[in-house]
């Protein structure tokens, strides 16, 4: 059984996600998406997810505070790292620290396992996010179309972590 990993943060808290959430994960990232379907012309990825399964099938976890579920981090491990696959936050808490502690979580997690870098993409027209990720120190590294959807790649490398501080990830190295 995974860790729940419970912490606090002003106003609200965040945790693993439970099967139970399925629902309330879903109603936080279509609110979180919404304004976007105007701008590219459909719904964005994230919106087309089946968060029951994510949630089974991925390292999900949600910012909770006392209207439920206001934020949500989908973690998905790669055959060489982890992607941040998905950060999203109910309009009602954007701009006050949700998302930043979100992804502040999800570059931890990745360290906690060793890898160097945590890599995210995003739309191209979402162009705030975009800024955003570099102001957190995310530097692009692609772009391409997949599924109908103009992406950037954007990726960070990690201080911190057993391969980014030069020991391979192996246990025991100094």
């Amino acid at each position: 059984m995974r860790k729940s990993h419970v912490a606090d943060r002003g106003g609200f808290r965040l945790r693993r996600a439970l099967p139970v959430d399925a629902a309330d994960v879903t109603r936080c990232v279509h609110a979180a998406y919404a304004r976007y379907v105007e701008r590219i012309g459909k719904p964005p990825g994230p919106m087309l997810d089946d968060y029951a399964k994510m949630i089974r099938e991925h390292d999900v976890f949600v910012a909770v505070a006392n209207a439920g579920v206001i934020g949500v981090l989908v973690l998905v491990r790669t055959g060489d790292g982890m992607l941040l696959d998905n950060v999203a936050v109910d309009p009602s808490r954007q701009g006050q620290g949700v998302g930043r502690a979100l992804i502040a979580l999800a570059e931890r997690e990745a360290r906690r396992r060793g890898h160097a870098t945590l890599e995210l993409y995003t739309h191209a027209l979402m162009t705030e996010n975009i800024e955003l990720y570099r102001r957190l120190g995310y530097e692009e590294t692609a772009r391409r179309n997949e599924r109908g959807y103009d992406r950037v790649y954007l990726a960070k490398a990690l201080a911190g972590s057993a391969v980014a501080d030069g020991d391979g990830g192996r246990e025991g190295a100094r």
